[in-house]
């Protein structure tokens, strides 16, 4: 069977899809200027939770639109998803501006954002996994990067321009509109399925038992089913045969418990700081320090994923982020603030990165979007009650519960993780 190779075309499809993430995730990762923006000025009658539920809100939506995005972008292709998805972002964007009371800014910036942007981040995972099948790892995690990268740019430039400037919050909000504009155009351009080839008869595909090279189990579906070059759809039967399948089920479980912690860093890491005596407006930099951390783990580790198996790499990362939680408020001066968050960014990156592509390993060639949106679907749920949790916890035990319980969820996680790649292949050192 042909697989697709490494072309121009592919290339261009990871480019776009780096360009959506840093425009939808990347931006989001920038509500935290917004959240102290808001209570400043605009909405400071409105509770810190009020205020955050907006950008949870938002964030939920996309990881709950994540299946349908997915069933389309399989049927349809990504053409019109994108040029649907950037139109609502950008009306979401240039409404926010525009908004003045709580209501507004919930419906605006939260339900019509979240929901736009799920139809720009999702479609292109899909087709760069379809795409790049043997560079996986390191296709995803860089398209991944871009949220990084968003996460490192849009906070320092949000914070500048609100903070430091004279325009008002109308025009910037403006502006950030308009530098997506062009950037939204590149992306409805780029991203395109790969051309589709004549495949011959496939062989009789090996048991997971038998193998646990990269190269054999990605070129097999579900329970041995055989993907496709040529287009294909996605049947209900091919749905539910995924979802029985034990080595989903115990991926998708184990990393929806560690979601319940693994973004709490990235909340409280600036509120922190400043409890342990750091100066303001260097705890504010802690985050781009995480996410610039970040950026590097979802690049790296791809690359070495594809070499020594994603279920491996995964694993070594989801283990790796609880130790590294556990150990976060044994930080408490500025230097090991700065290295706790080098270290957990680049971590937990690796996961974010290399989840989808353990997906994307165990599902056929024409229902890559479908795996994968189902995935993203099921975290939602934990996604939108980690960070309340998480709140709670401090509020009322500190941040050494918020330590203990963020490297909880990802040990726990990691446990079923391995299940999963023991399911793949009983040899716990293979490829897998």
């Amino acid at each position: 069977m042909d697989t697709p190779r490494v072309n121009h075309r592919a290339i261009l499809s990871v480019f776009g899809g780096f360009l959506s993430l840093f425009c939808t995730l990347g931006f989001l990762n920038a509500f935290g200027v917004f959240q102290q923006h808001y209570k400043a000025s605009i909405l400071q009658n409105m509770t810190e939770s009020d205020v955050s539920w907006i950008g949870t809100v938002a964030i939920f939506l996309i990881f709950l639109f994540a299946p349908i995005t997915g069933i389309l972008v399989d049927r349809f292709g990504p053409r019109w998803l994108l040029i649907g998805g950037s139109i609502g972002t950008l009306l979401s964007v240039f409404l926010t501006s525009l908004c003045t009371q709580y209501c507004q800014f919930f419906l605006a910036q939260g339900g019509l954002q979240g929901i736009s942007m799920a139809f720009v981040t999702w479609p292109p995972t899909a087709v760069v996994s379809r795409s790049l099948p043997t560079h996986r790892g390191l296709a995803l995690g860089t398209v991944v990067g871009g949220s990084s990268v968003g996460g490192v740019i849009w906070p320092i430039m949000l914070a500048r321009l609100l903070d430091q400037s004279t325009l008002g919050f109308g025009w910037v909000m403006r502006i950030v509109g308009f530098m997506m504009l062009p950037l939204f155009v590149i992306v409805c351009f780029t991203v395109r399925e790969p051309r589709q080839q004549q495949s011959a008869p496939p062989p009789k595909p090996p048991s997971p038992a038998e193998t646990g090279s990269e190269s054999e189990l990605g070129a097999q579906g579900p329970l041995g089913v055989q993907p496709i070059t040529e287009k294909k759809k996605v049947e209900k039967s091919d749905v539910v045969t995924f979802l029985k399948n034990p080595v989903f089920i115990c991926l998708t479980t184990g990393l929806a418990i560690g979601n319940l912690g693994i973004f709490i860093p990235f909340f409280f890491i600036s509120s922190y700081a400043i409890e342990m005596g750091v100066d303001p407006q260097m705890s504010f930099y802690l985050i781009s320090i995480l996410n610039a951390g970040s950026l590097f783990g979802r690049v790296g580790p791809g690359y070495l994923a594809d070499r020594v198996g994603h279920y491996n790499i995964c694993l070594l990362a989801v283990i790796s982020s609880g130790i590294t939680a556990f150990c976060l408020t044994e930080a408490r001066s500025l230097a090991g603030l700065v290295v706790i968050s080098v270290a957990y960014g680049f971590i937990s990156g690796a996961i974010l990165a290399i989840q989808n592509a353990c997906v994307a390993k165990i599902a056929g060639i024409h229902m890559q979007g479908t795996a994968m949106g189902m995935f993203m679907g099921f975290l939602a749920v934990t996604t939108l009650v980690g960070g309340p949790i998480g709140g709670a916890l401090l509020s009322r035990y500190g941040y050494l519960s918020l330590s203990t319980f963020t490297g909880a969820a990802l040990v726990g996680g990691s446990l079923l993780v391995s299940a999963a790649k023991l399911l793949l292949n009983r040899n716990i050192f293979a490829a897998v």
